[in-house]
């Protein structure tokens, strides 16, 4: 089924046209990278799936599966590091958009954020200071809060960023195994090899713009006719 659909989208950064003309879909189930060089735009296409950013022509248009809720999960930057507050409560802030104006959380509310901190393996963390945890802790936390706001779909801009090589590893796992169980990844990367080893299709910004299967990516970055 089809998620999300790009007709002839067209995206400025400042006054520079990043890149015109693009047309693809993302589909239920798919583990869709983003790759490409440092401000080809991956990440305005992110905010503008996200609704943060404005095409400048063309259209996205979002299923009404996912209309109630995209997850996401930012880079990692210095104030997320030293926020204060538990890991309950940045994972249940998923809700937050869910919750409108009722002043508290409900126990189904509740109950999701506890089922999705075991599966990330924090629940037995849930009380200490998100401040206080690990790269890689940190990233197991927002993970579980952006699967707090669906478990549709999962937009990650460069997810294993400042992590060392056992945690980055330990991050691909996780995110492939919630691909494996039904969630659908849209994750921008710089990693080629973490690209071709799981993505199912890629798309590649750049002066040059590739859109396929991984396959076929494969023999684009070969340079294969």
């Amino acid at each position: 089924m089809e998620l999300i659909r790009f007709e002839n989208l067209s995206l400025r950064y400042g006054n520079r046209v990043l890149f015109k003309d693009l047309n693809f879909s993302i589909y239920e189930g798919d583990y869709f990278c983003i790759a490409g060089e440092n401000g080809s735009g991956k990440t305005t296409l992110m905010n503008a799936i996200l609704g943060m950013k404005e095409p400048a022509e063309g259209k996205i248009t979002k299923s009404n599966d996912i209309k109630t809720g995209i997850g996401y999960l930012p880079q990692q930057k210095s104030l997320q590091k030293n926020f204060p507050a538990s890991v309950y409560e940045v994972v249940i802030s998923g809700f937050q958009k869910k919750r409108g104006f009722r002043p508290f959380y409900n126990n189904k509310e509740k109950e999701i954020a506890d089922k999705n901190m075991k599966r990330l393996g924090i629940l037995d963390i849930k009380k200490q200071s998100f401040g206080e945890l690990s790269g890689g802790q940190q990233q197991r936390v927002l993970i579980s809060r952006a699967l707090c706001a669906t478990d549709k779909i999962i937009l990650l801009d460069e997810p294993v960023t400042g992590l060392d090589k056992e945690t980055t590893e330990e991050m691909y796992k996780i995110i492939n195994e919630l691909n494996d169980a039904g969630v659908t990844i849209v994750m921008i990367s710089h990693d080629a090899s973490a690209t071709i080893r799981y993505a199912s299709r890629v798309l590649h910004l750049g002066n040059k713009v590739f859109v396929g299967t991984n396959e076929d990516y494969k023999k684009y970055i070969r340079g294969d006719k």
